[in-house]
């Protein structure tokens, strides 16, 4: 981790705003935190200071929810895959090659702001869940292995589904868990995760959580329509800004 004194306040302005996001649209903070400290750190040292956020914002929006069994059950198929698929692609993150990372974050962003700025609305049929399931689910943990972000194609997947809107944002949940106990587990693995990024990711908590409760307060506010907009055309500059940085 840097030692430089601008660490603390990047670290929780970033984590501010991805709550803020992750507040106001029920998901955002990995993708928005990765993409943030992409921009002053290598990727596998996002991803650690990532870990405690994601999983304790992740776990409430799960838990809140009234179905965790049936999406469970339904859904656990791709958890699977999930959750092989990053523990095996993880090395990639912590492996030597950060512009390789930093391009496929950045290719990774620009993908998710594309798919929501311009993706129909699709519909998987339940005869395809069964096999639809775990190989999106293993793709999904291999973008996260390689680049820290959960959401491709993990979200459209989840999104094509027709759940209820509470369902949905808690299979958002659970699938979100599941990638940061998978990414943790592959980057202690992979001895990618030293004491003192856990620690720094526990104090990225607290803005992470004052963001919720602003994203929350704004919700109420902004239009939701207005604001998703504003965050996929951040997010598409950003990725492209990430991605041609790390080919350079």
């Amino acid at each position: 981790m840097s030692d430089s004194i601008f660490s603390i306040p990047i670290i929780a302005g970033t984590f501010l705003l991805a709550g803020v996001v992750k507040g106001v649209i029920g998901l955002g903070l990995p993708t928005v935190a990765m993409g943030l400290l992409g921009l002053v750190m290598p990727p596998v040292q996002a991803a650690a200071l990532l870990l405690v956020p994601s999983l304790v914002t992740n776990l409430w929006q799960l838990l809140a929810g009234p179905r965790f069994g049936a999406l469970l059950r339904r859904l656990r198929g791709m958890m699977l895959g999930i959750a092989l698929g990053t523990v095996a692609g993880s090395g990639l993150i912590a492996g030597p090659a950060t512009g390789a990372a930093t391009t496929a974050l950045g290719l990774a962003l620009a993908a998710y702001a594309v798919v929501g700025l311009f993706g129909p609305a699709l519909r998987v049929p339940p005869r395809a869940e069964p096999w639809a399931g775990p190989v999106l689910g293993a793709v999904t943990g291999v973008v996260t292995g390689a680049t820290g972000v959960f959401v491709i194609p993990a979200v459209p997947y989840l999104a094509a589904l027709g759940l209820a809107r509470d369902d949905l944002v808690q299979a958002l949940g659970l699938s979100f868990t599941v990638s940061t106990l998978a990414l943790a587990a592959g980057l202690f693995w992979h001895d990618a995760l030293p004491l003192q990024a856990a620690g720094a990711s526990l104090l990225a908590l607290v803005p992470a959580l004052a963001g919720m409760a602003l994203g929350g307060w704004l919700r109420a506010r902004v239009r939701p329509g207005t604001f998703r907009l504003c965050f996929f055309l951040g997010l598409l500059a950003l990725g492209g800004e990430l991605a041609w940085r790390g080919l350079g």
